[in-house]
C-alpha cells in the first residue's frame, strides 16, 4: 500500500464501521478548520480515496482469501472505506493538531487564486491516477524530466524537500504496513510463531521497497499535477511550504492522515483475518 502524501496524496483510510469513532479535542475554531479543509478540496479527496481503496480491496482479496473476493467481501471493504467516517476522523485529528497555528495565513492562501487553482490541479490529477494507463505514462514523464533533470523537475524536487514528503510518506507507508499485520495477529489469522516483534522486523526490511515506490509515485503525480502552473505560481506554493504556517499545516495533516491511514490497514487486517479464517472452515 502506498502512503498518503502532504495533505493528499496516497491510498488506505479508516477502521471498520463497528469501531467507535474517535474523541478528538476541539480545536480553536471548528469554522476555520472546516473552511481550510474545503478550500484543500478534502471532500473530494477522501472520496478518491475511496475509489482506490475498493480497488485496493480487490487486490488484496485476489492476494489473500483463499476464494478471492466475494459480496460480502466487497460490503466489508466499503464499510472500511466510509467517506463520512474517514472525513471525521481526518478532520478531528486536523483540527486538533493545528490549533493555535496561523489558520488565517493558511485560509489566505488556498482561497487565493492561485491556491484555489493548485488544489484543482492536485484534485484532477488524483482522480485522472485512478486510470492505470495514466498512471503508467505519468511514472514515464516523471522518470524522463527526472533523467534531464528539468527546470520544472528541480522545482518539483524542492518542493518535495521543503515539505519532507518522501521521508513522511515512508513512515506513513511502513506505520500502516505494521498496523495491517497487527490486524491479521489479533485476528487469529497468522501462525503462533508470528509476533509484532517479528512483524516489525519484516516491516522493515520492506523499506527499500517503499522508499524507490513513493518517490516514483511522488515525483510522477506532481509533475503531473503542476505541468500546468507557471514558474511564478509554483515558487509561490514554495514559498508557503516555508513559512511557518506551511510548515504547520503539513505536519497537521500527516498527523491526521497516517492515524486515518494505521486504522484503515489494521481494519483491514482484521478483515482479512476474519475471511481467511471462516473460508478455511
Amino acid at each position: 500500500m502506498r502512503s498518503m502524501m502532504i495533505r493528499f496524496t496516497a491510498p488506505y483510510a479508516v477502521a471498520l464501521s463497528i469501531v467507535a469513532a474517535p474523541l478528538w479535542a476541539q480545536p480553536a475554531d471548528d469554522a476555520k478548520v472546516d473552511a481550510l479543509l474545503n478550500a484543500l478540496g478534502m471532500p473530494q479527496m477522501i472520496e478518491i480515496m475511496r475509489e482506490e481503496g475498493l480497488a485496493y480491496g480487490e487486490v488484496l482479496a485476489v492476494d489473500m482469501l483463499p476464494g478471492g473476493t466475494s459480496d460480502q467481501w466487497a460490503k466489508a471493504v466499503s464499510a472500511i472505506y466510509d467517506t463520512e467516517t474517514m472525513y471525521e476522523e481526518v478532520r478531528g485529528a486536523f483540527g486538533e493538531a493545528i490549533a493555535g497555528d496561523d489558520i488565517d495565513a493558511m485560509l489566505a492562501f488556498f482561497t487565493s487564486e492561485p491556491g484555489a487553482k493548485i488544489v484543482g490541479l492536485e484534485v484532477s490529477a488524483r482522480r485522472a491516477l485512478l486510470d492505470d494507463a495514466v498512471e503508467e505514462a505519468s511514472k514515464e514523464n516523471a522518470a524522463i524530466a527526472m533523467m534531464d533533470q528539468t527546470p520544472r523537475y528541480l522545482m518539483v524536487q524542492e518542493f518535495v524537500e521543503v515539505n519532507d514528503l518522501i521521508e513522511a510518506n515512508v513512515v506513513g507507508a511502513l506505520n500502516a504496513s505494521y498496523a495491517f499485520y497487527t490486524g491479521l495477529i489479533d485476528g487469529g489469522a497468522m501462525p503462533a510463531g508470528v509476533t509484532a516483534e517479528s512483524a516489525l522486523q519484516d516491516v522493515w526490511t520492506q523499506e527499500p521497497e517503499v522508499r524507490n515506490d513513493t518517490t516514483e509515485w511522488v515525483y510522477s503525480f506532481l509533475m503531473m499535477a503542476y505541468q500546468p502552473l507557471s514558474d511564478e505560481e509554483l515558487q509561490a506554493y514554495i514559498a508557503f511550504s516555508r513559512s511557518e504556517a506551511g510548515q504547520d499545516m503539513g505536519d497537521a495533516l500527516f498527523v491526521a492522515f497516517d492515524g486515518m491511514f494505521d486504522d484503515v490497514s489494521r481494519g483491514l487486517g482484521l478483515a482479512s483475518s476474519r475471511f481467511m479464517i471462516s473460508q478455511e472452515l
